[in-house]
């Protein structure tokens, strides 16, 4: 008769091992010498030895049972069953590490791969951090917001990018967060945007398709609270009949003579 931590080593597990079989019925508890130990027998030793083998090899312990009672067609069967969840575990957790090792770029936070190749490209521009941890932020909304068309937009925001226009505005809002709201290149900056905006509305586009007004409005109001610069510049491009930011929209000479000036 085997001691447990006979047992234990002759199947190549501890003895922890073996009381937690005792304890959720994988081994039958044995009975007991006249000292009051747990006496084993060779039978105890196959069985733990069979127990540990299905363990090992990843069978979960809620149905080793299920294995060591079955005949081979059955055996057969769940064997084949268990390695089929154990690769679909495989493949979530190698999209676990996927993802996790997105996520230590920091961008890969909330925000799909579209946008962070978009961010990229604009740091190929030599657009400053500050201003791309800006637009980041927005976009990180944008993308919660409405994610089915997020991949859509940011494929017309690299179309934009390939106009001179775009990337001279880029170049100059890079440094804009520092201007007053007096500094002569907002006015550079509302001429370039205008000449934008004329393209779009006569293109068709307005942006902001797929958002409510409420958020065009947070949006719109971030854009201007980022510096007294962009408030000056949303004002220069009121006075000359455009109005929004996020969605543009054209005010009609009529209603802009009868609307009063921004403050």
């Amino acid at each position: 008769m085997l001691t447990i931590s006979r047992l234990a080593a002759y199947a190549g597990v501890t003895v922890r091992a073996v009381r937690h079989y005792h304890r959720i019925g994988l081994m039958p508890e044995p009975e007991r010498d006249r000292s009051g130990y747990r006496a084993y027998d060779a039978g105890a030793v196959v069985r733990l030895i069979r127990v540990h083998v299905l363990a090992d090899a990843g069978v979960p312990l809620a149905r080793v049972q299920e294995l060591l009672d079955a005949g081979p067609e059955e055996f057969a069967d769940s064997v084949r069953e268990i390695d089929k969840d154990l690769r679909a575990e495989i493949r979530r957790l190698q999209g676990t590490r996927e993802r996790l090792g997105r996520l230590a770029a920091g961008e890969h936070l909330a925000l799909p791969q579209s946008v962070v190749g978009y961010l990229d490209r604009l740091r190929g521009l030599g657009v400053e951090e500050r201003y791309i941890e800006m637009e980041r932020d927005a976009w990180i909304m944008i993308a919660a917001r409405t994610p089915h068309l997020i991949d859509d937009v940011i494929a017309k925001k690299h179309e934009e990018l390939d106009d001179p226009d775009m990337v001279r505005l880029y170049g100059l809002l890079s440094g804009a967060l520092d201007w007053s709201a007096d500094d002569p290149r907002v006015v550079e900056v509302a001429d370039i945007v205008e000449r934008l905006m004329t393209r779009a509305v006569e293109a068709g586009e307005t942006g902001a398709d797929g958002f409510d007004d409420q958020f065009v409005d947070l949006l719109d109001s971030t854009m201007v609270e980022s510096s007294p610069g962009a408030e000056r510049l949303v004002a220069i491009l009121e006075e000359r009949g455009w109005r929004g930011w996020t969605r543009v929209e054209r005010v009609p000479a009529d209603r802009l003579a009868t609307e009063p000036p921004p403050s």
